[in-house]
């Protein structure tokens, strides 16, 4: 199968830029309080909005983004189905490592369990590396998101420190963060 609008592929997914299509699916993962376990809030129909239209124009200036991810059928003639975002997004919160390049992942609940966030952040950090030449990459959850740092691990990123995160003060569950971060050297090692 091929498509254009591949920016990256593995073995069962493929990563793109974002489709007026997937905005139906993205607000019903976003309002789903499992997925959003470790936010303050499940997100409404407006603030999905909002991050899809601020996913495309970060796509737009920068050609990489959170993408959205399908996952490939195992029967040739199905379509691929999709099942979240795992990329790349400059952040500029306050944080003593910002601004900074993070790598990100959000699946929607189905998803879970099978290995795609690790397996498309590893081409993340491919791309994030060969083509768009970063020097580092970060990743941040709450230090409770266990899930979230088994992935930065996985990824063989390496623990930073923790912090408060500066939009998380009003959520004592969730503000103490953990930052971990890869360098290209370390990849081409």
């Amino acid at each position: 199968m091929s498509d254009p609008d591949y920016v990256l592929r593995t073995a069962r997914l493929g990563l793109r830029p974002w489709r007026d299509e997937d905005l139906e699916p993205f607000v019903a993962m976003n309002a789903h309080p499992e997925v959003m376990r470790y936010f303050p809030a499940p997100w409404s129909r407006a603030q999905t909005v909002l991050f899809f239209d601020r996913l495309r124009r970060h796509h737009e200036q920068h050609g990489f983004c959170y993408f959205a991810v399908d996952r490939f059928p195992d029967a040739p003639s199905a379509a691929p189905r999709w099942i979240g975002f795992v990329g790349l997004m400059h952040q500029d919160f306050a944080a003593p490592f910002t601004p900074c390049v993070d790598i990100g992942w959000r699946l929607d609940r189905a998803a879970w369990g099978h290995g795609y966030a690790v397996e498309a952040a590893k081409a993340c950090l491919e791309y994030a590396f060969a083509k768009a030449r970063l020097p580092e990459v970060h990743a941040i959850a709450p230090r409770t998101n266990q899930p979230s740092i088994r992935v930065m691990e996985k990824l063989e990123m390496r623990w930073i420190e923790d912090f408060d995160h500066s939009k998380l003060q009003e959520y004592p569950v969730l503000r103490r963060c953990v930052h971990y971060r890869i360098v290209a050297e370390d990849v081409r090692a």
